[in-house]
């Protein structure tokens, strides 16, 4: 094979190779705000729905799985400890923890009932996607909320929520580390115990 040919064959695997191991889509501004869009759409959905709380507590959990990266959010609420737990363990944790998050989330979306969220913006922070929107309350003052999104674990979700200024990921952490340290460190009694908080 001519060197030129041989270059330029090498080049080919070179740049497949390159492809492959970036992602074929990488996530921008507007799929980031999408993204909320959809989500919130949902959760207008259920909120509009008339389901009873229960049913209603299940629905949002169910969108949470959806769009949230459950996965990166419950390790950084258990913090260090997330690192010493068996893998079965923390599947359950998560679990539990995927539901914790459906009721106590689920509770204050109920608030929203005839009321309005608008996406009002999306840009790219470091290595992630802050997507502003205000709810508008009925009787209330307007309500800022903003979602943190990006798709480091292969797919686009959120991993974080700022309402009104209060961190979901920073106050979690607080409360499971605080529920944590009353059992003692055991992760199965935060399990339990997650199952029937929120």
């Amino acid at each position: 094979m001519p060197n030129d040919t041989r270059r330029g064959f090498l080049g080919l695997i070179g740049a497949g190779l390159a492809l492959a191991a970036s992602p074929a889509w990488a996530l921008n501004t507007d799929q980031a705000r999408a993204l909320v869009e959809k989500s919130l759409a949902e959760v207008y959905a259920v909120i509009n729905s008339g389901q009873p709380p229960a049913q209603m507590y299940k629905s949002f959990e169910a969108i949470f799985a959806r769009y949230a990266d459950v996965d990166i959010i419950a390790r950084s609420a258990l913090g260090p400890a997330a690192r010493q737990v068996g893998a079965a363990d923390f599947a359950a944790y998560k679990q539990a923890f995927q539901g914790y998050i459906g009721r106590k989330y689920g509770k204050r979306f109920r608030e929203f009932i005839g009321s309005k969220i608008e996406v009002t913006g999306a840009k790219k922070v470091k290595s992630f996607f802050a997507v502003t929107s205000v709810a508008y309350l009925n009787g209330r003052s307007p309500m800022e909320m903003e979602w943190h999104v990006s798709d480091k674990s292969g797919q686009s979700r959120y991993f974080n929520i700022i309402i009104e200024g209060v961190n979901m990921l920073a106050s979690e952490r607080a409360e499971i580390s605080a529920m944590l340290t009353q059992r003692g460190g055991d992760i199965r009694a935060l399990t339990a115990d997650l199952q029937k908080a929120g």
